[in-house]
């Protein structure tokens, strides 16, 4: 027979004290828990929203997160622009400050960067919570060159620029581009062309310079009017010309050739077209006027 007192069965029920202090750290614990749950939903909210942020099917879904989690975007920055203005991306783009930065397709509006006339590729991303980032790499053409009939465009060394033809935005890239004409006007168009860029009077008269015998240069105006420049000549001579529109708005008279090429003496030859129809039209009027009746005062008696 033991002599060995139990223990009476109910203390079994109280608790030891490491689950005392259990329970305490899980009544601390609870508020840090479900903090880390609402940023875990937040941040994969997020996630959900930039992977579906391509696709079209999903606007709807990427709309209603976009109100849930109201991140605005306040800095768009451009880099690689040089012949791309950046108000062109910005318009590509299609959203601007103050938007949520998830409710756009990125697909969307890379692809419209990239119908950019000058543009070959460009990166977007978004930098969370509030940047946009874009960078350009644009193609390089200077000017286009016409020669045998055909319309290439080419880099300040006259070196050809792959391009698809006159269709799409090489077709846009051609008419905003400087136009050179000729054999060897490749070569030598970029001399000239900055020449005529320090002179925007003279500039935006300017169809297209056209290589004479590989020599020198003949400038084709909006009005038809034809410009003979110098062999190595042409910096003095634009400036002169410049000065004569200035003074006397020679470019927008009706002449068809304007020969600088002697330093000393000016060579103007008129439009006979332009001045036949005009002598037509005085004769007309002139007509018109001697067959009109006289017309007579009544006079009071």
């Amino acid at each position: 027979m033991s002599y060995i007192k139990k223990r009476p069965e109910y203390q079994n029920d109280r608790p030891s004290k490491s689950s005392i202090a259990i329970r305490r750290s899980k009544r601390f614990l609870r508020p840090f828990i479900l903090l880390l749950l609402i940023i875990g939903l937040f941040i994969g909210g997020g996630w959900v929203v930039f992977r579906m942020a391509g696709d079209q099917q999903f606007s709807v879904i990427r709309e209603k997160v976009a109100n849930l989690i109201p991140m605005k975007i306040t800095k768009i920055l451009i880099t690689g622009c040089n012949l791309t203005s950046e108000d062109e991306v910005k318009d590509a783009l299609g959203i601007h400050i103050g938007n949520s930065i998830f409710n756009f397709s990125v697909k969307d509006a890379q692809q419209r960067l990239d119908e950019l006339p000058f543009v070959d590729h460009a990166l977007l991303k978004r930098q969370l919570p509030n940047t946009i980032t874009i960078h350009i790499t644009e193609r390089t053409p200077f000017a286009v060159w016409q020669h045998n009939g055909q319309f290439k465009l080419i880099d300040r060394q006259g070196n050809i620029v792959d391009d698809h033809g006159m269709s799409g935005k090489d077709g846009k890239a051609f008419l905003r581009l400087p136009l050179v004409v000729g054999y060897g006007a490749n070569i030598s168009a970029a001399e000239l062309l900055d020449i005529i860029s320090t002179q925007p009077d003279i500039k935006k008269h300017v169809v297209a310079a056209v290589r004479v015998g590989n020599r020198r240069w003949n400038l084709d105006l909006k009005n038809g009017t034809i410009v003979l420049l110098p062999e190595n000549q042409e910096l003095p001579a634009i400036q002169r010309l410049n000065r004569l529109q200035k003074d006397i708005q020679l470019l927008d008279r009706p002449i068809k050739v304007i020969d600088l090429r002697l330093a000393d003496r000016l060579i103007i030859q008129e439009d006979k077209n332009y001045m036949n129809q005009s002598q037509t039209n005085d004769n007309t009027e002139n007509k018109d006027d001697s067959n009109t009746p006289p017309t007579s005062t009544p006079q009071n008696n």
